[in-house]
């Protein structure tokens, strides 16, 4: 049998660990209901204007030049990374990343690619592992809001537009709900401007002021922008939601373990108890023999 002594210290060991992987589920229950908040009324508007952008895109046929539309020759590729700054939430990490390292070595093994970590796991691993790596953006989970986003979006489309990158891809776990996370990979530039766009009849009639080149360079740019920053929005509530249903299943298995640990010592609490009996026992019998 096990010494009492070390289970019960194991069993102070897992209920402290309990207790802190619960206050951890609640910290991120806390945290997921803002960002699904935020996530959830980001998607609508998000949606409609790239429907409101693709109807007038559309409606202006080949006379319009979009310059995140152009399409080049792959040469130089920028790969955007979404993960969290800490750990302890799963696969959540791992899977980006995995996807992160198999994009650029299938299918831009042949190109120049730059890797754009937002998040400080994404920074740690692809710096490890000898990638080209923009280290200006990765602390951004540390206060995600608009207008920071807003910074790398356009350091993103500028270097586009500048022929720094003639592809931009972007990597991040898309929130489904609390328990899953879809891993997405999506091209984020040259946009989805394409000749089948560009002869589509559009269903809705716009009235443009002053002129439908004008909105249009306007409202590319602030759709790339926003497409960018529910992409982050996203990959922010996976990572709560990860952090939670990992904590949450490490407090059931640790209630399992106590379970376990406390049988044990009760076990052998018993059997220490038997011997002990059975020494007085026996010592009682030897004296009646004498």
């Amino acid at each position: 049998m096990a010494n009492l002594k070390e289970v019960k210290q194991r069993i102070t060991s897992v209920t402290s660990t309990q207790q802190i992987t619960r206050a951890m589920k609640m910290v991120a229950a806390a945290k997921l209901r803002r960002a699904q908040d935020r996530i959830l009324k980001m998607r609508p508007y998000s949606q409609k204007l790239t429907i409101i952008l693709n109807d007038v895109i559309s409606g202006m046929g080949s006379e319009l030049e979009v310059v995140y539309a152009e399409k080049r020759p792959i040469q130089n590729v920028l790969v955007v990374v979404m993960t969290s700054d800490k750990g302890l939430c799963g696969a959540f990490n791992s899977n980006a990343i995995k996807a992160g390292v198999q994009l650029v070595e299938t299918e831009f093994k042949d190109s120049n690619v730059t890797i754009l970590p937002l998040g400080k796991k994404a920074f740690e691993s692809f710096s490890k592992r000898g990638y080209k790596v923009n280290p200006d953006y990765y602390g951004i989970f540390s206060d995600v809001s608009y207008d920071e986003v807003r910074k790398i979006a356009l350091y993103v489309m500028e270097s586009f537009a500048s022929k720094k990158f003639d592809r931009v891809m972007m990597v991040y776990n898309h929130f489904r709900n609390v328990a899953v996370q879809d891993l997405t990979v999506e091209q984020f530039l040259p946009m989805g401007v394409n000749a089948a766009k560009a002869t589509a009849v559009s269903n809705t009639d716009y009235i443009l002021e002053p002129s439908k080149e004008y909105v249009v360079q306007d409202l590319v740019p602030t759709a790339l922008k926003t497409q960018f920053y529910k992409a982050v929005l996203e990959s922010n509530a996976s990572e709560h939601g990860a952090r939670m249903t990992s904590m949450d299943k490490a407090t059931e298995n640790a209630g399992d373990l106590l379970k376990e640990l406390k049988l044990l010592y009760n076990r052998s609490r018993q059997a220490a108890i038997t011997n002990e009996i059975l020494e007085i026992v026996a010592g009682a019998n030897a004296l009646e023999g004498n």
